[in-house]
């Protein structure tokens, strides 16, 4: 089993290094621009420092040139994000999953660009699961089809929101807000909150895209 932990350069307060199910042994860590730094000054080597890394300054980069064993550098004018050129290299081990931490803060122009460069990653590498964690939330995209979701202690609410396009018959069990054959509409708030109350609960839709979160309070 593979684990791999995609550390961008968000926030230090919203990243997840080691997840509420994992040890720092099961995971490999790519850190992607600053986020090289953010492992680093957690006591974390990388196996692997991707992008441009424009962010660092002259002593941070010499500090990953000295410390890292691979890295993979672009030029700051490219068409690929930072953090899609690390998932690029996540996705090279063939993992079990992918998580992606330190996307989430900051600005927010950088976190839309990271959820559409994760969907659009997802969609065209459908059998690797890729996760965006921070502190508080779990965020995964879902295709039409039926999914089944382990009860997870660490979260506390579930909620289900259409991505790009309506989603149409949503089928909800194992919640404490069952549904049948509903659709979500664009800009619908109805499937906000609810709980798993099972050992796992099933999410079955006929069409559309699904941004599912998995959340507890702060």
């Amino acid at each position: 089993m593979t684990i791999v932990y995609v550390v961008a350069g968000g926030p230090t307060e919203e990243i997840v290094l080691d997840g509420f199910l994992f040890t720092h042994e099961d995971i490999l860590y790519i850190g992607a621009d600053h986020g090289a730094i953010t492992l680093l000054e957690a006591g974390i080597t990388p196996y692997a420092a991707v992008g441009d890394f424009d962010s660092m300054t002259k002593e941070e980069w010499l500090t990953v040139k000295e410390s890292v064993q691979e890295i993979e550098g672009f030029q700051a004018e490219k068409n690929e994000t930072d953090t899609e050129l690390a998932i690029l290299k996540a996705l090279e081990f063939s993992p079990t999953c992918i998580y992606v931490t330190g996307v989430t803060g900051g600005r927010l122009d950088h976190y839309e660009s990271n959820l559409h460069t994760v969907y659009r990653m997802q969609k065209q590498f459908p059998q690797t699961p890729i996760y965006i964690m921070n502190k508080t939330n779990r965020l995964q995209f879902l295709f039409a089809g039926t999914h089944q979701i382990t009860k997870d202690a660490s979260y506390d609410y579930l909620s289900f929101y259409p991505f790009g396009e309506a989603v149409e018959k949503m089928t909800l069990r194992g919640v404490k807000y069952e549904t049948t054959d509903l659709d979500i509409p664009i800009g619908s708030s109805r499937f906000t909150s609810n709980e798993i109350l099972a050992d796992f609960a099933t999410a079955t839709f006929t069409k559309g895209t699904c941004l599912m979160i998995q959340s507890k309070d702060a």
